[in-house]
């Protein structure tokens, strides 16, 4: 089967490369968006007109004697694609009894048959991988096997250098922390003043972070230069559970309901040097979060807004969690839960593909023990390291073709064109 993948900086230059190789009656299979550009997989129109199998001659019964026996017919040949698709496009046009459900019929089956095909082409793609490209498949198993996408594991694989194993280990760790963007200091965040406000869903750690920033901020700057508000007015004991943290540290707390009370509160403490918001905690797929977000942008001053990513949680909940607290943008993320996370990969695979800043790491109740900056090189590094041997999670080499062949993929699109 004579599979040429091309990729090129835009779909113009594909198919220009696609013409050249494979003449201009080339059938696409299909076409998807990769770092760098564009990824189109095609084959010769030929080619396609061969997998089609030849008719098959059924054997004559034996003719009465008087019957004239039955001429031979000749073998039928596989139809040209060109031809074919003409053929159906012709059907499709021609008015018949059935109206559109012929149409809807026939390009129902040629959705079927491009499925399958993509199926397979997929599966023959990644199936000789380990043999054909063992730093590649190196690469790819520790990646999933450590919990980060396999979106992200791909985008990897296009850029790989020819190296072996080990070289490729070194390599893909040293292009996740170039990758993972990290606060340098904590100067920029504590220093630097301004209005914070930590959102995030229900249980990711916002009213425990929220403490534990404000004991740094007062071991720094005195309990007098900072304030605290809340907009948790929904959950029992949410707002009284910051007062205890407010009261020992003696810094003022205060608690607002809508875009209004948060102007007026801005506009009472605008001699503050910093001030921390505690978010209501609610899930991303209510409505409730663009209405947070849009509340903290009325306020009549400039909110950095710093997501809280329970590393606990499965990476497609933190890419739902990202999209929905990311519309109108986000100054980074604190990584919460670290002690309880089996692995960290899904979590930093996030925090990479979305480009989103990690300042602090939270590690445990204590405040302000359990906050730590974060550490590019400490984060990978412990992603790999946790790896569960013993995991039922774990694929084996043969059966990662497999799980590649199905694994979904967000950022890619199929598309089918007809010559």
């Amino acid at each position: 089967m004579n599979v040429k993948r091309i990729v090129a900086k835009t779909s113009r230059e594909a198919m220009r490369e696609l013409r050249e190789l494979l003449g201009p009656d080339a059938v696409i299979l299909s076409n998807r968006a990769v770092e760098g550009g564009v990824e189109v997989l095609a084959m010769p129109a030929d080619d396609i007109a061969a997998m089609a199998p030849p008719a098959v001659e059924m054997p004559q019964p034996v003719a009465a004697p008087r019957a004239p026996e039955p001429r031979p017919q000749p073998r039928a040949e596989p139809e040209p694609a060109v031809t074919f698709k003409r053929r159906l496009i012709e059907r499709i046009a021609v008015p018949s009894q059935d109206g559109s459900q012929l149409a809807q019929s026939v390009i129902s089956e040629i959705k079927t048959l491009h499925m399958r095909l993509e199926n397979q082409l997929a599966d023959l793609t990644w199936r000789d991988l380990p043999g054909r490209d063992p730093a590649g498949a190196t690469v790819m198993r520790d990646m999933l096997a450590a919990g980060f996408s396999a979106t992200l594991a791909r985008e990897l694989l296009e850029t790989l250098p020819k190296s072996d194993e080990e070289q490729a280990r070194a390599w893909m760790r040293n292009t996740l922390m170039k990758r993972l963007n990290v606060i340098q200091s904590e100067n920029q965040l504590l220093d630097a003043g301004g209005v914070f406000a930590l959102m995030g869903p229900t249980g990711a750690g916002k009213t425990t972070t929220t403490a534990k920033l404000a004991a740094r901020f007062v071991v720094r700057h005195g309990a007098d230069k900072l304030a605290l508000l809340t907009t948790d007015s929904y959950r029992i004991g949410g707002h009284e559970q910051l007062r205890i943290y407010g009261k020992i540290l003696g810094v003022s707390v205060h608690a607002v309901r809508d875009a209004a009370d948060l102007r007026l509160a801005l506009s009472e403490l605008r001699n503050k040097h910093t001030v921390l918001i505690d978010t209501v905690g609610m899930s991303q797929r209510d409505q409730a979060v663009a209405e947070q977000v849009e509340m903290l942008c009325q306020a009549g001053k400039p909110i950095k807004r710093l997501l809280m990513l329970n590393a606990t949680s499965h990476g497609d909940t933190l890419d739902e969690v990202v999209h929905a607290y990311q519309k109108r943008g986000l100054d980074g993320t604190i990584l919460t839960k670290i002690d309880e996370a089996a692995s960290l990969g899904p979590a930093l695979d996030c925090a990479i593909r979305h480009e989103l800043n990690v300042h602090y790491l939270a590690t445990g109740q204590r405040v302000p023990e359990d906050l730590h900056l974060a550490n590019r090189q400490y984060l990978i590094h412990r992603a790999f390291k946790s790896r569960i041997q013993a995991s039922p999670w774990q694929l084996e080499d043969s059966e990662l073709a497999f799980a590649l062949n199905n694994y979904p993929d967000a950022n890619s699109e199929s598309a089918v064109t007809h010559g």
